[in-house]
């Protein structure tokens, strides 16, 4: 598994919080799995913060079907990326996961508020639209980062799907 530093050029010297999330990357027939904020036209890969006393699978699991509905069986933990943002540092576990049911989503306020929506989009287009991170910079530092996020993670994860056959 690899292990990967995102420096943002707002960080602190040294950071005083942490947050904790896993995101899930599924792919089906060439099509990748994301959130889609259709309020914001914010797109990312499903997932969110850990809960108390939960394991980053455990998290993954519960955050894709709240957010889309699917029941997710974690294969591989392919990477970990470590963001220096502020004050935080964010760690967010990503997993390759299959499909294996259909559950129920459930939103918070906030998800409901953004117009959050699971969309199948083709892996490639994924990859093009975050690849476009920087374009943002002078918009929302948070989309800048979400994106390179998402392209840091879809990139390490085509790298990994070739070396490793998934």
């Amino acid at each position: 598994m690899k292990e990967i530093d995102i420096l943002g050029a707002n960080r602190f010297e040294t950071f005083t919080k942490t947050r904790s999330a896993s995101r899930a990357v599924i792919i089906c027939n060439g099509e990748v799995l994301l959130s889609h904020e259709t309020k914001s036209g914010l797109w990312m890969v499903p997932g969110g913060g850990m809960e108390e006393n939960e394991t980053p699978e455990e998290c993954c699991k519960r955050e894709v079907e709240e957010e889309t509905g699917y029941i997710v069986l974690p294969v591989q933990e392919f990477l970990v990326l470590y963001e220096y943002y502020e004050e935080y540092c964010y760690i967010s576990h990503y997993f390759v996961c299959e499909v294996i049911g259909k559950g129920q989503m459930n939103l918070t306020e906030e998800e409901l508020k953004r117009g959050l929506e699971p969309q199948w989009i083709p892996l490639r287009e994924a990859v093009e639209m975050f690849s476009h991170h920087q374009d943002y910079a002078d918009v929302s530092e948070e989309k800048r980062g979400s994106y390179l996020r998402e392209y840091t993670a879809l990139l390490e994860y085509m790298k990994t799907k070739v070396n490793s056959g998934l």
